[in-house]
């Protein structure tokens, strides 16, 4: 087989090349498949809480979680990582009402009950938009599944 050879090296255009290659051959779901009667290496992650956009601590976190996956595979492990969310809570009832200029007491007066939850589901949608980006494009592989974004 022969490799490509960067000249100019492009390290965020040789990332996309890679993504699209692993995206293409769906090189995660064979990871699975091909081991289907493999020895099962069980990782469990527990769910980032969708209430802030990413920052180097995930990066970081998320690398050193997928490198023990990564090398379970390669020892022959079937490795199906599976990530759900934590999207529901304080910290996202906290940031919309800043957001919308209002207290706890303004929910039902001055915001419905309805508009309210709407505005957390939205803010849930859009930090769980913005880490599912993040994963793909730091090569984090895995199955993540939104869950419990449901007000």
């Amino acid at each position: 087989m022969a490799f490509k050879e960067y000249k100019g090296l492009n390290l965020s255009q040789v990332a996309d090349e890679v993504l699209a290659e692993w995206e293409k051959n769906r090189s995660f779901e064979k990871s699975i498949s091909l081991r289907k009667n493999a020895s099962k290496f069980i990782f469990y992650e527990g769910p980032p809480s969708a209430n802030g956009m990413p920052g180097i601590h995930h990066v970081m976190a998320r690398s050193i979680k997928d490198i023990f996956c990564r090398y379970k595979t390669l020892k022959g492990f079937q490795v199906d990582r599976k990530a759900g969310w934590d999207t529901h809570g304080l910290p996202i009832e906290l940031s919309v009402e800043k957001d919308l200029g209002i207290t706890k007491e303004d929910i039902g007066t001055k915001i419905s009950v309805e508009d309210y939850n709407k505005a957390c589901k939205k803010s849930c949608n859009e930090i769980y938009g913005c880490m599912e980006r993040f994963n793909k494009k730091n090569g984090v592989l895995g199955r993540h599944e939104q869950s419990l974004c449901y007000l």
